[in-house]
């Protein structure tokens, strides 16, 4: 069955989303930066700790991470700080 939205691996970073991580303080370095980014197709991609197998078990009712999915956690401020950049519906 195909799906209703899938991931376009060819789609370009475009533009990031609020502020780096080292702006944040989230980060020291290049090694292991959070991030949020608009891609070229406008699908948003995410940069977080995979954090997956933690919460598996425990998903809210109707909640599934697909096989070929994986739940990333992002710092809090991180995504307050991309709220000017993101528009509304």
């Amino acid at each position: 069955m195909a799906r209703a939205w899938e991931a376009d691996p060819s789609a370009l970073f475009v533009k990031r989303l609020g502020k780096s991580a080292e702006e944040l303080g989230n980060s020291q370095g290049r090694e292991q930066c959070p991030d949020i980014w608009q891609l070229s197709n406008g699908d948003v991609a995410v940069i977080g700790r995979d954090v997956t197998d933690h919460y598996r078990s425990r998903l809210p009712e109707g909640v599934a991470v697909g096989a070929d999915e994986r739940l990333v956690v992002i710092p809090g401020n991180m995504l307050s700080a991309a709220k000017p950049d993101i528009p509304d519906a």
